[in-house]
């Protein structure tokens, strides 16, 4: 069977051009790069180069670029760190009810520690707006932390101007971008973002391998301690394969960018006409145009995502029904929640997320097989109209 992945928001392979980049690190260049021998340095050199592809990939300085085990962990530390560095200025952060858990179990015992925390509503797409933002600020307000994209409805956030709103309150404003890098064009000067964080494996980079922007003068607490390692930050032998993989794919992503995106919003959208015309009582989940390229997000009702799943993954085909990280959750996802559906309705949402290796017949094959299966599942459904008794 020809196997159809399109899952991936929750990871990519890594991609050919940077497990060829990566290779050598495993066996021939594997020095220790805190060693001050040929071995050594060559270990530094490779990780001062990926730092710079990195860098120049979201138009960053290569000092302002911390290599980090994954997003979760650069969440954690951003708004950690940011928090307790900034605690003599004020305890209040604000953030939005659809973010990764990686940002809202942070915030959560955050406000265990003390903190308080703000979770801003969204609107029926999953947006906030600027002025929300503002209207939630407090003189003791020192941290603003939203996601740039959403990763399971795929909305994208006005990064910007919320930006721009922070700074003038004298707050600090971290993105979880996560979903972004290679999907949108990224600049943090563009965007006046304080910290971004990002992970490999979202981009055909390796996983377990992520990154942290801080802006020069940005005061953050230290997230490991034991080492000189990332400018005496995070302590800890450096991950030199992987970093040297998650600078090639951030380069790469970045080259490609434009080019991907068109071709995966005309996919993207032809999926999304042809679902909702083929399956009756469907609806598309996020911002009809202000979304990522390649996702795609809908709710079916009368049956479950999870049957869905199931008999996709029958037919050879890979997708979800909310984010990677909660799957295994009978819960609702607080995303679909928070933008006003009823639990029955998000029960039957899934997702498709297309990526630069997926294909037009990709497509082609979901629009001639969920619309079966969705018969097939409602036919055995009590609740679907005209089953009843």
């Amino acid at each position: 069977m020809n196997r159809i992945y399109l899952d991936n928001a929750a990871t990519t392979p890594v991609s050919q051009p940077v497990l060829d980049k990566m290779i050598p690190y495993f066996r021939e260049h594997y020095g220790n790069a805190s060693s001050v021998y040929d071995t050594g340095r060559d270990a530094r050199r490779a990780i001062d180069a990926a730092r710079r592809q990195a860098a120049e990939a979201i138009n960053a300085q290569p000092g302002e670029v911390y290599f980090t085990g994954g997003g979760s962990e650069s969440d954690n530390w951003a708004i950690k760190g940011v928090a307790f560095a900034r605690r003599d200025k004020g305890n209040h952060i604000i953030t939005t009810q659809v973010e990764h858990h990686a940002v809202l179990h942070t915030c959560q015992w955050l406000e265990k520690q003390g903190f308080e925390v703000t979770y801003l509503p969204v609107d029926e797409y999953g947006r906030v707006t600027a002025e929300q933002v503002e209207k939630a600020i407090t003189d003791q307000t020192i941290l603003i932390t939203i996601m740039a994209a959403n990763n399971e409805i795929g909305t994208l956030m006005p990064i910007a101007q919320i930006a721009q709103v922070a700074h003038q309150h004298k707050a600090l404003f971290h993105t979880d971008a996560v979903q972004a890098m290679g999907a949108v064009p990224i600049d943090v000067v563009a965007w006046g973002v304080d910290l971004l964080s990002l992970s490999a494996h979202k981009f055909h980079g390796p996983k377990g391998m992520g990154l942290l922007y801080v802006r020069k003068g940005t005061r953050i607490d230290n997230l490991v301690h034991g080492g000189a390692q990332e400018r005496g930050k995070r302590a800890g032998t450096e991950n030199l394969p992987a970093i040297v993989g998650m600078g090639e794919a951030m380069m790469i992503a970045a080259r490609n960018q434009p080019k991907n995106a068109k071709r995966l919003s005309a996919m993207r959208d032809r999926m999304i006409a042809g679902l909702l015309e083929k399956i009756p009582h469907s609806r598309l989940n996020g911002h009809p145009t202000e979304r990522l390229p390649g996702n795609v997000n809908v709710s079916i009702r009368y049956i479950e995502g999870e049957a869905m799943l199931l008999r996709l993954d029958m037919a050879g085909i890979a997708a979800s029904s909310g984010s990677a990280c909660t799957s295994g959750s009978l819960d609702p996802s607080h995303v679909l929640l928070a933008i006003g559906l009823p639990h029955e309705i998000a029960h039957g949402s899934l997702r498709f997320s297309l990526s630069d290796e997926s294909v037009d017949a990709d497509v082609d094959e979901v629009l001639n097989v969920l619309p079966g299966i969705v018969k097939t599942l409602r036919d055995m459904s009590p609740i679907y109209p005209g089953n009843e008794g």
